[in-house]
């Protein structure tokens, strides 16, 4: 079966997810990590993405950002991977793959759905139980968010306009955030997500869906599976 295209409608936030081959460790130490930040700022500048949100597990990366150019996202990621896996096979003194094949994406109703995939993606970690709570890892942006005085600064970072009509002061801001994250999120919620960016589709509701298919021209809802023959009915 054919693929998709992919869904890259300028202005509307995606939520990315680039996994090792087979799970495998895609960040063997610190540097590794350094090395794709530093990598992932410099070609979200180059292709004009706004990077919301990130996670760096040791076996894949979620990110939240939202494209300003047509096809932005997929050259951004499509650099990335490259000079990633190049550093990564020569400083390990491997060959071959390291991604599972191309990343996955969803677009999402922001109105709807910002806040709740910015926090599935902030507490990868905590569900992971790699720490208890998600400012205890480095390698997400919920610090960034939750601090109260702009101390840390990155030039990967670039809060979602939604963020920011949190409040017009920081310190506000960061602990009306902070407060969203005393609630857990709903399976169903977590099943949508997954759902929708395994499979490339749209995130929100049916309104917002035929927004984006009259926007792109293409399907962004799984099709319906056909009713099967059976001795049984």
């Amino acid at each position: 079966m054919a693929r998709l295209p992919r869904l890259c409608p300028i202005g509307i936030p995606q939520h990315i997810i680039q996994r090792g081959n087979n799970r495998q460790v895609c960040f063997a130490s610190e540097d590794d990590f350094i090395a794709y930040v530093h990598w992932l700022t410099e070609y979200a500048q180059e292709f004009d993405v706004k990077v919301h949100a990130w996670v760096l597990m040791t076996n894949h990366v979620h990110l939240l950002a939202t494209p300003m150019t047509e096809g932005s996202i997929s050259k951004m990621m499509q650099a990335l991977g490259r000079r990633y896996v190049r550093y990564f096979n020569y400083t390990n003194q491997r060959t071959g793959t390291l991604w599972e094949g191309r990343f996955k994406s969803c677009v999402i109703s922001a109105e709807e759905y910002f806040f709740i995939c910015q926090r599935y993606i902030e507490l990868n970690p905590v569900r992971a139980n790699m720490v208890a709570h998600p400012a205890d890892y480095k390698w997400s942006s919920y610090r960034f968010h939750a601090q109260e005085s702009l101390d840390l600064q990155s030039g990967l970072w670039q809060p979602h306009e939604l963020y920011l009509k949190l409040s017009f002061q920081q310190e506000t801001r960061a602990k009306r955030y902070q407060d969203l994250f005393k609630y857990h999120i709903p399976e169903e919620e977590l099943g949508r997500i997954r759902s929708a960016t395994h499979s490339d589709m749209a995130l929100g509701n049916d309104r917002f869906k035929e927004e984006i298919e009259k926007l792109t021209g293409r399907r962004v809802t799984p099709k319906k599976r056909g009713r099967k023959s059976s001795q049984m009915d």
